[in-house]
């Protein structure tokens, strides 16, 4: 047994035991025979850095694994990382541009090479992270959702959907970045509020029909005037008397003087503006639903922007060619001055101060604009091919998981979150216009259109997907998991125009290049092309459960730990990764990937604001870990995270457990210096003092209290169970108890304690515990891989209770004397009165620790002297302490009456406000929050006081 140092140095063990535990496999010890307990990790990106939303996900996961090790499962926590399409093709695109380079300087392979490069040297930033926060990861068996076997279970995936005609190719609207030159999910769209306008404009009805009130145009009103230039209808409300008769009508645009339909869709809100909308279904998310509502078809609508978001002719060329090229926000301008300059622009009308009309443009509006959470450029909505899942149908299957109860989402109070959405549920667009990811594995070749005896083979070659919005016929595609099945397909496809060889591209642009090469002879070769897309990440990660077990080999790890036991995820993900988790396990695996969700709140700053680095409150999780350890942030987090609630980032309650890791480290030094050694039983020892049969049974209760507690997932009531035990029963109770009467039977009773103490909080503490539990003793074990203690000993409830009791007794002492200001070195005589048998005989058996604890200079039964006195009740007894001499009773009743009349002025003043409804419904949150708290606190004080003041009499 090594001498414990005189201070508690995170720093320097941190590291040291990491570095063990990883070297000797201890995170994932051979348990061939064990019951398996498996979780995953939400992999972060692989350009990432801790950030304090990973320091939470990540602690209670680490909680999870270590206890269930304990536990003696075969605990396997699987470990990986994302490829992060967009945000790692960003990194490696931003190197490039410092050194003059460009991803388009470079072939698409080459450019590849460079991003497995960036991940070589940089990509293990967030793991190196998650090392120092303690995280116990199967690291010997880390996955990537780009590494080869991975990868085969992506391909198969998409192959095995489209097969099953879950998956398809179709037009839709999609978030479109045009930085990046790529659809992007929603969960990468920022909406932040801009100033933008409210323009009006009349556009005029067509063929002398007139309005009701005589009327021949229609008022539309629209915050982006550049698309009009792609209309295609004015929608106006069924029921709208002012627009009944005209419904079906034409009206025109007038820069493009294009004709189409008045629609009825109750999209249209009569009581918003003129209750007439532009309709512009290739270029607004409720505009191409009213489209499709209209009879319009997706191949129809009118697109008028290229992937740069600049202005293109539409397919019926009614564009003017001074507009072609431009800037979308260019285009806005042009097109406002166009039609001010034609008359058709109605302006905004205010009245200035002088009650003076005053008229403009547009009228000031705040407008919720998207934006590229990367880019930061506006997101276009843009009609475009992309592959599509069926995410209706496959949302079924864990809808009825959660009726069922095959999963338990917790808290339950998501579940209805969950089932809105997923009722809800969209066709999840699967394709990213990128290089870096899975290429999607489908190839393309031209359609055949003609195939009529006599007549020449006819073909349909749709353009560069990336401008397929164009396109009046799809090409024709084949999906396969290599490319020899594709051009097998095909080949097959071909035969029936007689043998043609066909020429492979690597992109429909280099497919457009050979077919326009002078002499290319379509009588003898075709041209076909792998698709230039790349799969969304989270199309990958939702294969996370099953895809780093091995599949779609069916290995014998895959079977042990699908499903999965439990996921630890942000409420932020719930749809974009658990719920496509869940639907691609039931889908591939026919089993749910886990069988319990459990779902955190967020990170948030001290005053509850959501963290930003525009707000300034970002909180480093690694500069917390090198001001106080990596312990006591993994504690404050378990501490305050509260099922439903967010947590409030609190850098002193953070100090708080280092102090607690402190006086744990205390506490091991004073039981090494009185003899205390390690204990060589799991079982509690034999006892006969009652302190020592008492801290038995507190240790079996916090045994209970945190199985219980993790059964039930309440990281915070597990937490609170250790420390309470930790700090009060055995730090400030037990070993003030026990001073001075260390014989044989306590030495073994301490070390058995204080053995549980470091097994129970080596989950949430690891790096401290795991320190402790080597320098108290020679173990045969790490304590990573001990027994977790059995809540099975006897408690003697005739010990606790007078324990209980002297604790009780000892306090009430302690608050008296600090109430009165009775000196800390003065001992009191004590007079008992109506002390039950049972009572007198406790106080015969702790009445030297009663002296030593409650400093009590003689202990004596019967009535009182004449004089002040304050007096205690415990139980049925009461304990009088006599004052006369010893404190100025006069002096101290006036001190407390005058103390006790502030605090019921503070009490009373702030209980006033509170009952003012006015305050309460309009003051700030947090202002009537803090009303509250000093209204309780004012209160506790003031039956603080009276109680002094009441026991001098």
């Amino acid at each position: 047994m090594t001498e414990l140092p005189k201070t508690f140095d995170p720093a320097s063990i941190e590291s040291r035991w990491y570095a063990h535990w990883e070297e000797k496999g201890l995170f994932r010890p051979e348990r061939p025979d064990a019951t398996p307990f498996t979780i995953v990790n939400p992999p972060p990106n692989v350009t990432g850095s801790l950030h304090i939303g990973h320091a939470l996900d990540n602690t209670l996961q680490d909680i999870i694994i270590r206890y269930e090790r304990l536990r003696g499962k075969d605990a396997l926590w699987v470990v990986g990382t994302d490829h992060a399409g967009i945000a790692t093709q960003m990194v490696v695109e931003r190197q490039l541009n410092a050194q003059q380079q460009k991803r388009t300087d470079f072939t698409r392979e080459d450019f590849i090479a460079k991003v497995w490069e960036w991940k070589a040297e940089s990509g293990g930033a967030i793991t190196r992270q998650l090392r120092r926060l303690g995280c116990s990861m199967d690291w010997a068996n880390e996955r990537f959702t780009m590494d080869e076997g991975f990868s085969k279970a992506v391909i198969k995936v998409f192959v095995e959907l489209h097969k099953r005609g879950l998956l398809y190719r179709d037009k839709r609207l999609v978030n479109w970045d045009p930085h990046f030159r790529s659809a992007i999910s929603d969960l990468e769209v920022e909406t932040k509020e801009t100033q933008g306008g409210f323009w009006r404009f009349r556009y005029p009805l067509a063929d002398g029909v007139r309005l009701a009130d005589g009327s021949d145009h229609i008022v539309v009103a629209t915050t982006r005037p550049e698309t009009m230039l792609a209309d295609m209808a004015v929608a106006v409300h069924p029921d709208d008397p002012r627009y009944r008769d005209v419904i079906g009508k034409d009206i025109l645009q007038p820069i493009t003087g294009r004709r189409f339909k008045i629609v009825a869709d109750e999209h249209a809100d009569p009581e918003l503006g003129s209750g007439a909308v532009k309709i512009t279904p290739g270029h607004d998310f409720n505009d191409f639903e009213v489209g499709k509502r209209a009879g319009m078809k997706a191949g129809d609508m009118l697109n008028m922007f290229d992937a740069d978001a600049k202005v293109v002719q539409t397919a019926d060329g009614k564009v003017p060619d001074t507009y072609l090229g431009m800037d979308r926000f260019d285009a806005r301008k042009a097109v406002v001055e166009e039609m001010k300059a034609l008359g058709f622009l109605v302006p905004h009308v205010t009245k200035d101060k002088e009650g003076e009309e005053v008229a403009a443009d547009f009228e000031p509006r705040t407008i919720q604009t998207p934006y590229g959470d990367r880019s930061g450029v506006v997101i276009e909505p843009w009609l475009t091919d992309q592959w599509y899942v069926d995410a209706e149908t496959l949302a079924q299957a864990p809808m009825q998981a959660v009726r069922d109860g095959a999963i338990e989402i917790v808290p339950r109070s998501w579940e209805k979150t969950f089932f809105n959405w997923m009722e809800n549920i969209q066709p999840w667009c699967v394709s990213r216009q990128l290089w870096w990811g899975h290429r999607i594995p489908a190839w393309f070749g031209p359609r055949i259109i003609s195939t009529l005896e006599g007549l020449k083979p006819a073909f349909s070659f749709a353009n560069d997907p990336e401008f397929a919005t164009k396109s009046s016929e799809p090409d024709y595609a084949v999906v396969a998991e290599t490319e020899a099945d594709a051009l097998a397909q095909l080949a097959d496809y071909y035969a029936q125009l007689g043998h043609r060889e066909l020429v492979v591209c690597d992109s429909s642009s280099e497919a457009m290049t050979v077919l326009l090469q002078p002499g290319f002879n379509l009588d003898t070769h075709l041209p076909v092309w792998r698709d230039n897309d790349v799969l969304d990440t989270w199309f990958s990660s939702a294969l996370w459960p099953f895809g780093t077990l091995g599949w779609p080999e069916q290995s014998e790890t895959l079977e042990r730990h699908y499903p999965n036991d439990l996921l630890i995820s942000g409420f932020d993900i719930l749809f974009f990764w658990d719920a496509r988790m869940a639907m691609q396990g039931m889908e591939f695996m026919g089993q749910v990937p886990w069988r319990k969700l459990y779902l955190h709140g967020l990170v948030r700053a001290a005053d509850g604001q959501k963290m930003s680095k525009s707000k300034g409150n970002v909180v480093d999780p690694l500069g917390l870990i090198d001001k106080f350890g990596a312990d006591a942030l993994r504690f404050f987090m378990a501490a305050m995270e509260s099922q439903g609630r967010d947590v409030k980032m609190d850098e002193k309650r953070v100090e708080g457990y280092r102090n607690f890791a402190t006086k744990l480290w205390n506490a091991a030094r004073f039981l090494q210096s009185n003899g205390v050694t390690a204990s060589t039983a799991h079982e509690a020892p034999p006892a006969a003092l009652p302190v020592n049969r008492w801290i038995i049974a507190e240790t079996v209760a916090t045994v209970q209290a945190i199985d219980t507690a993790m059964a039930e997932l309440r990281f915070d009531a597990a937490a609170n169970a250790i420390y309470h035990f930790v700090w009060d029963q055995f730090c400030d109770w037990y070993i003030e108890l026990t001073k001075g009467a260390m014989d044989d039977e306590t030495r073994a009773v301490a070390g058995w304690a204080f053995d549980q103490i470091l097994v129970m909080l080596h989950p949430f503490m690891p790096f401290i515990t795991e320190e402790l539990w080597h320098l108290t003793g020679d173990r045969a074990s790490e304590l990573i891989v001990a027994r977790w203690p059995q809540a099975l000993a006897a408690v003697d409830t005739d010990a606790q209770g007078e324990i209980d009791w002297l604790i009780r007794l000892v306090s009430a002492m302690r608050t008296a004397r600090t109430e009165l200001n009775v000196p800390p070195g003065a001992k009191l005589p004590v007079i008992v009165r109506d002390a039950a048998e049972a009572t007198q005989r406790r106080l015969d058996r702790q009445g030297a620790a009663l002296a030593r604890l409650g400093r009590v200079e003689s202990l004596t039964f019967g009535e009182p002297p004449a004089g002040g006195a304050a007096q205690i009740v415990v139980d049925e007894a009461t304990f009088i302490l006599p004052l006369e001499g010893v404190i100025d009773i006069a002096a101290e009743k006036t001190r407390l009456a005058k103390a006790l009349a502030a605090a019921e002025k503070e009490r009373d003043g702030l209980g006033g406000r509170l009952s003012n409804p006015s305050f309460v419904e309009k003051a700030k949150p947090e202002a009537v929050a803090k009303a509250r708290e000093d209204h309780a606190e004012k209160s506790a004080e003031a039956e603080r006081l009276k109680a002094a003041l009441d026991r001098l009499g």
